[in-house]
């Protein structure tokens, strides 16, 4: 395992998603939720910046997402070129490996053209799956 990006002020954008356990004293956790206003990337065509809000949920069942290590995570994605109906499903299948469970993402593209675009992807298997 890789040096927790928590408490590293030198810490750079990456791929390394930092978790903790679940604290099962607490109780059950039902839902976690980020939403960010932080995520760009590029458009693959035009080269033009695409602005994101991005929600991310999922029930935690051994492990929760430390938020430092998400957020330097999502600047991984500064520059580079790929659709939004990409993105989702690789941010998506990324975080549900980093905490075995089901992930769900969805972006919502800042206005172009006058259009506004949402996408919404799940990965990972449902601990209710059989």
């Amino acid at each position: 395992m890789n040096d927790p990006v928590l408490g590293r002020p030198d810490a750079e954008p990456g791929p390394q998603i930092d978790t903790f356990p679940v604290d099962a004293t607490s109780g059950r956790l039902d839902l976690v939720h980020f939403r960010s206003t932080e995520l760009t990337a590029v458009c693959p065509v035009t080269n033009q910046p695409d602005f994101y809000s991005i929600d991310i949920e999922y029930t935690p069942v051994d492990r929760c997402i430390e938020t430092k290590s998400l957020k330097l995570y999502l600047r991984t994605f500064d520059g580079i070129g790929i659709f939004a109906e990409h993105l989702a499903p690789r941010i998506a299948g990324h975080l549900a490996a980093a905490v075995g469970t089901t992930v769900t993402v969805t972006l919502e593209q800042g206005v172009r053209g006058g259009i506004t675009t949402s996408v919404a992807a799940t990965a990972g298997v449902s601990p209710t799956s059989s």
